[in-house]
Order: structure tokens, then sequence, then C-alpha cells
């Protein structure tokens, strides 16, 4: 058991918790964002990173300060707390990154971690090798291999009671993913970032980095804590909670105010092509787009970063209310329909229904079904499995009307594209009470017409009648043989 991490709320794999940061005496409530602070470039305060935004952990280089004599001088004396005005949590990171864009750092994973321990971190990270995508399979299993020894490495050191993260490699290849989340989790160390998927998503390979984040969670253990290293862009924040990380950290909010660029969840607009701000936040409800170009370099980068900042704490909250709420995969469908590589982010992890089903709640909120892409969600599949556990009679009529007051039937169910038929009793139990369009669309009608395939053959004494209302023929493809078809548009009977 992780005693530092208890989860508090499921909605499929994503899931809200606590993770205590000892040292710092902080609880951090996940999903929670970790701003990137550079010492030596303070775009913002980081005192008020605390203050405006109720941020209660944030994460710094150690490999900057540890190679910058004038601010190591200065963490080793004051501390880092007080270097940075920050009475939070503080992660830090090891110069993985520095390795993996110039080959070499002078820096062994003991010597960083006691810097670490030394300069008053709560959170420090070993030297890991961060993979890049698509290297040849050999380079990748060697490289995981240096980062396990890595994570050896880190353990024998003595942190007292600074948390340590146990990052998980493994390039594009899932399966590598999948040993290194295993190897990680049978550590003692405390926190698991999954690394090396930024030049993932600044290609906008989301589906990509559905694969990576699924395999390294079927290695992990449920109470780890997975950390995404990068991923702090408000557009995929509720697909990356969706997949189940906890943890996330972003220098975006920094960097796009230097270039000028002003974060939306559906992306990335210039300020120079906005005349209207599409934002309520204090600095959108206080400056014109106009005003905003108008203002000093510095001024403009840091109002720039406090709306980006703004924007991504309000859509980690949104998140977290849909996890309360048992909706979060309709928010993750809505902020799809954003961008092309997102929708196939969110099909990806459509494609995983089965992991996310194992941790969703058997009730919560209303079901929404809007999209041809709804039949693939785990309620749906969660029903059809039902299918087989209920008694059904000899002769069973399965319709989308109310039946005929002189049917010589054992039993009549209603069927509801896209979950398929259920007894009148389930007709008040989620995921039936859900909302759904008038006029199901192809895929919803194949899905329902699939749980009828299930029925029958779950039920194969039964002699099973469907009525449909005007259903597609690709839908009723998928009805056997064995189950009688009727269409009610032709007997006049539909929409009863």
């Amino acid at each position: 058991m992780r005693e530092h991490f208890e989860i508090r709320a499921h909605d499929g794999a994503a899931r809200i918790g606590s993770l205590t940061v000892p040292r710092a005496g902080v609880d951090v409530e996940t999903p929670a964002l970790l701003p990137v602070v550079n010492p030596n470039v303070l775009t913002i305060d980081p005192s008020r990173l605390r203050s405006t935004f109720g941020v209660d952990v944030l994460i710094t280089n150690s490999y900057i300060i540890h190679s910058t004599d004038r601010v190591r001088e200065r963490a080793l004396e004051e501390g880092l707390h007080d270097l940075l005005g920050f009475d939070g949590a503080i992660m830090t990171d090891s110069g993985s990154f520095q390795l993996a864009e110039y080959g070499d750092i002078d820096v062994t994973t003991a010597e960083i971690l006691e810097f670490q321990h030394a300069i008053g971190s709560d959170i420090a990270t070993p030297v890991d090798v961060p993979t890049p995508p698509d290297v040849d399979r050999e380079r990748a299993a060697a490289e995981l291999e240096t980062t396990e020894t890595a994570l050896a490495d880190a353990a024998a050191v003595d942190t007292g009671d600074m948390l340590v993260n146990a990052p998980v490699q493994g390039s594009t290849y899932p399966d590598l993913r999948e040993r290194a989340g295993r190897h990680a989790a049978s550590t003692d160390l405390d926190v698991f970032p999954v690394g090396a998927v930024v030049p993932l998503m600044n290609g906008y390979r989301y589906a990509d980095v559905v694969e990576v984040v699924m395999g390294a969670k079927r290695g992990l253990d449920p109470d780890c804590p997975v950390h995404l290293f990068g991923a702090g862009h408000p557009m995929m924040l509720a697909l990356a909670v969706a997949c189940g990380c906890d943890l996330f950290d972003s220098a975006a909010y920094a960097l796009m105010a230097r270039d000028g660029r002003y974060l939306t969840v559906s992306g990335t607009e210039h300020l120079e092509d906005l005349e209207y701000l599409p934002c309520s936040c204090p600095v959108c409800s206080q400056h014109a787009p106009a005003d905003l170009r108008s203002r000093g370099d510095t001024e403009r980068e840091r109002l720039l970063a406090e709306h980006n900042l703004h924007v991504t704490f309000a859509e980690l909250r949104r998140v977290k209310q849909a996890i309360r709420s048992g909706n979060l995969l309709g928010l993750v469908e809505r902020r799809a329909r954003g961008h092309p590589a997102m929708w196939d982010g969110y099909r990806a992890l459509l494609d995983h229904r089965g992991e996310l089903e194992r941790t969703d709640p058997v009730s919560k909120g209303t079901f929404f079904s809007v999209s041809a892409d709804s039949p693939s969600r785990p309620e749906v599949e969660r029903h059809h499995d039902r299918l087989g556990r209920l008694t059904v009679p000899d002769r069973l009529l399965v319709t989308e009307s109310k039946p005929p007051s002189d049917h010589d039937y054992d039993a009549v169910w209603r069927i509801r594209p896209p979950f398929g038929p259920y007894p009148p009793a389930l007709s008040e139990t989620y995921p039936l009470t859900a909302e759904v369009p008038e006029r199901p669309d192809v895929a919803a009608e194949r899905a329902a017409a699939e749980g009828v395939a299930r029925l029958a053959r779950e039920h194969a004494h039964a002699s099973v009648t469907l009525a449909h209302d005007d259903w597609d023929p690709a839908a009723l493809s998928a009805v056997p043989e064995a189950v009688e078809l009727e269409d009610l548009s032709r007997l006049g009977r539909s929409n009863g």
C-alpha cells in the first residue's frame, strides 16, 4: 500500500485523491497541476501561485540550481522554499530533460538526490533516461534498463521523509511501458511519472499518449499516484485525467506567454490575432487584446501567464467536478471535438473501455449519449456484460414501443440504443436513465443490436423477437438469424 496516497472518488480510470507530502506538511488534492518555476526566470512570483491560484505544489529543476553557482549557494544556505518564496510542497526534477537534450550531464542519481535533499526538496527525482518516441526497440529496452538501475540507486539513498519519483519510461512501446510500470511499482519509491511524452504532445499525437499511459497504468498498482510529465495544457487535461493520471506539470503557461500565446480549453491563440478575449478570468475581465499588446514585454508576459494559469486551473476544477458528478467522459468528448487529434485520443481511450470499466462506479450521474462514439463507453459494455445474468422467459419481445395489449409473449422488454434490451424493472437504474437522441445514429442502433445478439447467445433457450423503429440495415446485420425482426415503422406502432 502507498501510505502517502489515498483515492477518494472514481469515474472510470479517473480519480480524485490526496497525496500527503510529509516533508512539506501538505496534503495535495489530486488531480493537481504543478506550475514549472525556473529559478533564473520568475515570470510570476511563486508566492502568488499559492495566494492567487491556490497552488499547493510546484516543480523546479534541481539540476539548473546545482549548475548555477549563485543560485546553488543561496539554495543550500536559505533552503529551496525561502529561495522561491513558496510555502507549499516543491518537487524537483533531476536534469533528465537536459540529459535528453544534450546527451550527458555531470551528476549521478545519488549525487542529485542528496543535493535535492540538502536544499529542502519535498519530492525528488532520480536521473532516468527519457527515451524519445519511435526509437528502435533495442534502444528503448536498453535505456529502460538504465532507468531501472537509476531507481535502484535512488532506493539506496537515505532520503528521510522526502518523497522520491520512480519514472516510467519505454518510448512508444506499450509493453515496455507496462514492464517499466511493474518494476517501478515493485520499489519503495513514492510517485510514478510517465516520462518522455512531451514530443508526442507537441506533435499532437494524443492517441499515442493514451497508449503510452494505459501501458504504464497496466504495470502500476492501482494505488500508485501517476504524474504525466509535461502535460499541462488545459486542452488535454480532461483526457489525461480520464486515463488515470493524477499529477501534471506545466511550463506552457510561461513559455507561451513569452511568445505572445493565449491558452484556451480548445487550443492556443496568438494575442496578435485576437479582437476579443474569450475568458472571464481577472486578466481578461480587465483588459482588451489591444491593451495587452500595448504593454511592455515584461508586463504583457506576466499578464498572459496569469491568464494561462487561470484558464488551466479553471479547467482542472471543471475536471474534478465532472469526476464527482460521474460524467468526465462527457467532458472529454466535448474537449475532443475541439481538435481532430484530440478526437483520435478520445477514441484510443475508448478502446480501453474494459480497463476503464473496472473502476467505474456502478451508479453515477446522468449518461449523455451525444456522438457515434458513445456506444463505446464502458457503461454500454457493462450493460451488455450483465445480460447473461438476467432471467429470460421462453418467448420474449424486445421493443422500442409499447406492445399491443393482446400480445402472447411471456414477457416484454424495452430496447434503447445504444444500450440494448432490458427488463422494465431496470428502467430507472443507471445507465438506462440516460439522455439519448430521439434519432439514434447507426452506431447506437448497432450497439443495441449487438446487445440483442448477446442476449440471444447467452440464453439460447429463448425465442426472441426484436421490434425496431426502422433501423439501418447495417445495424440489423448484427442481429442473429434466430431473432425474429419486426419493423414498427411499417406496422404503424413506432414511438409508442
